[in-house]
């Protein structure tokens, strides 16, 4: 009898936290996008108090006086600027010189020296494509070619270099941003 007291008195409590609390909708400050949680209506009130006074607070001080300021100085609000346009290439590739990319793997082989001659014999017939040997695998080496964005811009080389490499493949690799198609 006392167990199910105890689960009884358990569930009216989670029953009574389910009914006081509601769904607020908010907006993200830096994003504007929306934000919906659930909690209880006081709890929302004393948030947007809160949020209200250090809104005022930043706007009547913007200076304080322990910094130099004083309290006759003009008052501002800080303002957070968002682009509203979509960032370029260079914009993104100046945040995060190494992206996630992709790279055509040639051929995974057993020691370096085979690793070179695969490089090699790929520069004959591909001059303009840069090759890398990975060595992570020891004791096998990755022969890989190419700096690519996307799947879809290395398709069209993958599919000049499998008439000389049959087991070339695009795998997901980190590439230098300035240097991907």
């Amino acid at each position: 009898m006392k167990y199910i007291l105890k689960i009884f008195a358990t569930l009216a409590l989670f029953a009574i936290n389910a009914i006081d609390a509601q769904q607020v909708v908010k907006n993200d400050t830096i994003s504007g996008t929306p934000l919906s949680m659930t909690m209880d209506k006081k709890i929302d009130d004393l948030l947007v108090n809160m949020e209200e006074k250090c809104s005022t607070n930043l706007a009547n001080n913007s200076t304080p006086a322990w910094n130099g300021g004083s309290d006759d100085s003009p008052k501002s609000t800080p303002k957070i600027t968002i682009p509203e346009r979509e960032l370029s290439r260079a914009e993104i590739c100046r945040r995060n010189p190494r992206i996630m990319g992709y790279k055509i793997q040639l051929a995974v082989v057993k020691s370096n020296e085979e690793a070179r001659e695969v490089g090699m014999f790929f520069r004959r017939r591909f001059p303009n494509m840069k090759v890398e040997i990975d060595a992570s695998l020891r004791p096998n080496y990755k022969v890989m070619a190419g700096s690519y964005l996307t799947k879809q811009s290395a398709a069209s080389d993958l599919s000049k270099i499998k008439q000389y490499f049959k087991s070339a493949v695009s795998i997901q690799y980190r590439v230098f941003c300035v240097e991907a198609k």
